[in-house]
C-alpha cells in the first residue's frame, strides 16, 4: 500500500473517530449516575449502568407523547411528500406544457429565499386557516419541497422517453405510466429523498415550535429543548433525551443505507 492510501485511511480513521467518540459518550452518560457525567476527566464507561434517566422520560415526562407526535408528523410528511414531489417531478420532466421551464426556473430561483423569510407568512396562512396547534399545520406546508421536485425531475429525465412512449402505444393512462413504470425505476432517488425528508422533519425544531403551542402537541426536538431549560444541570438525563432523539433516525438510515448510497450515485446523471 502506497503512503498516500495510508496517510487517507489515516485520516478516515482519525474523522470517523472524532465524529464517534462523542456519540458513545452521549450513550454512555446516559446510563451513569447523577453527577457522573460532570465529572473531571470525563469518564468514557459508566462506573455502573442505570436505566434511572430513561424510566423519568418515560413514566414522569410524557416523553412517549413526544415521541409519537415527532413519528406521526415524519411518516405523515414523508409519504405525502413523496407522493406530491414525484408526481409533480414526472410532469416536469416528461410533459410539455406551456411555460414549463419558465415555471421550473422560477422554482429554482425560489431556492435561495431562506425557509426564516417564509415562516410569517406561512403562519399567518395556517391561522387563517384554523390549523394552529394541528398536525396539519405542521403537515401541509411540508408536502411539497422544490428540492424534492428538482431531484425526481432529474432522475426521471434520464429515463428513456421511448419507455413512456411504448407504455402510451400499449393503452397506459398517464397514471398508470407513473405508478406502475416510474416509481418502481425511481426507486432509489426515492427512498434518498426519503431518507432527507423524515430525517429533516424528525430533527425540525423552528416550525413545530412556532405552529404548536400546546405542549402536548410538541416534538420531541421542541420537548427536549424545553427540557433543558427546566433540567439545565442535569447532563445524563439530558443525555438519555438526546439518545432517544436521535436512534429513530440512525436506525432509519442505516436500514436504508444501501438504497441512500445508490440514490445518491444516480441522482448525480445530468441531463
Amino acid at each position: 500500500m502506497s503512503a498516500n492510501k495510508i496517510l487517507i485511511h489515516v485520516l478516515a480513521v482519525t474523522v470517523a473517530l472524532m465524529t464517534l467518540i462523542p456519540f458513545v459518550w452521549m450513550v454512555s452518560a446516559s446510563f451513569m449516575q447523577q453527577g457522573e457525567a460532570n465529572q473531571f476527566p470525563p469518564r468514557l464507561i459508566p462506573e455502573s449502568f442505570s436505566l434511572e434517566h430513561y424510566l423519568r422520560l418515560f413514566i414522569s415526562m410524557n416523553i412517549v407523547r413526544y415521541f409519537l407526535n415527532s413519528l406521526i408528523l415524519s411518516a405523515s410528511i414523508t409519504g405525502l411528500s413523496l407522493l406530491v414531489n414525484s408526481m409533480a417531478g414526472f410532469a416536469f420532466a416528461k410533459f410539455h406544457f406551456p411555460g414549463k421551464e419558465s415555471l421550473f426556473k422560477l422554482l429554482l430561483a425560489a431556492m435561495i429565499i431562506p425557509a426564516q423569510v417564509t415562516m410569517l407568512p406561512l403562519f399567518l396562512m395556517m391561522n387563517q386557516l384554523g390549523l394552529i396547534n394541528s398536525y396539519l399545520g405542521v403537515i401541509i406546508p411540508g408536502m411539497a419541497s422544490i428540492f424534492g421536485i428538482f431531484l425526481i425531475r432529474q432522475y426521471i429525465s434520464s429515463l428513456p422517453d421511448s419507455l413512456i412512449e411504448a407504455a402510451r402505444l400499449d393503452g397506459a393512462s398517464d397514471f398508470q405510466i407513473y405508478w406502475k413504470i416510474v416509481l418502481p425505476l425511481a426507486k432509489p432517488i426515492l427512498v434518498t429523498l426519503g431518507l432527507f425528508t423524515f430525517m429533516g422533519t424528525w430533527n425540525d425544531f423552528m416550525w413545530p415550535l412556532i405552529i404548536m403551542t400546546r405542549e402536548n402537541m410538541y416534538t420531541l426536538p421542541v420537548a427536549m429543548a424545553n427540557l433543558s431549560g427546566e433540567h439545565a444541570q442535569d447532563t445524563e438525563l439530558m443525555m438519555a433525551g438526546a439518545v432517544i432523539t436521535v436512534l429513530p433516525v440512525i436506525i432509519v438510515f442505516l436500514a436504508l443505507q444501501r438504497f441512500y448510497i445508490e440514490g445518491i450515485m444516480l441522482g448525480s446523471v445530468k441531463e
